[in-house]
């Protein structure tokens, strides 16, 4: 008859645990080195961020800083009063041509250093505050400004 006090579990279903440090093949040290707290009995915390050490380890380190935020081509007002001629529209695609910047993917700004003599019309490029005042003082007019592009 089949009761409680009989019952047994099924041949190879239950695995014996290693019983470390009593001879046998794992003698000695018993894999847990020499000395030390890993080497003692419940002694094994603090190892959370299994590799992250080396990870960060492994990416190279550079001085200084690189930002993340693409920064715009930077063409100030006294090259613009010896590239163009009076009641000229510049563009950041004119800029291109008249080779004053490499390249328009992160726009363009338009700086005050320098001086201006010329009345222009400037479109779709960011103009810093200095250079509002030359161009506007000079008869020139600033349309489409892109506010957001930030040095």
């Amino acid at each position: 008859m089949l009761n409680l006090h009989n019952l047994k579990s099924a041949k190879g279903s239950r695995k014996k645990s290693k019983r470390v440090g009593r001879g046998g093949k794992r003698g000695a040290y018993s894999g847990r080195g020499m000395k030390g707290q890993k080497a003692r009995s419940g002694g094994k915390k603090g190892l959370k961020l299994k590799g992250l050490k080396k990870m960060i380890q492994s990416i190279p380190k550079k001085r200084g800083f690189k930002s993340m935020y693409p920064k715009p081509e930077i063409v100030n007002v006294k090259q613009l009063d010896i590239k163009f001629k009076d009641n000229d529209k510049i563009t950041p695609e004119i800029l291109l041509k008249n080779k004053l910047v490499s390249k328009i993917k992160n726009g363009v700004k338009i700086l005050g250093d320098g001086e201006l003599k010329k009345k222009l019309i400037i479109e779709n490029c960011a103009v810093s505050k200095s250079a509002q005042e030359k161009i506007e003082k000079a008869g020139g007019r600033i349309e489409n400004q892109k506010s957001k592009i930030k040095i």
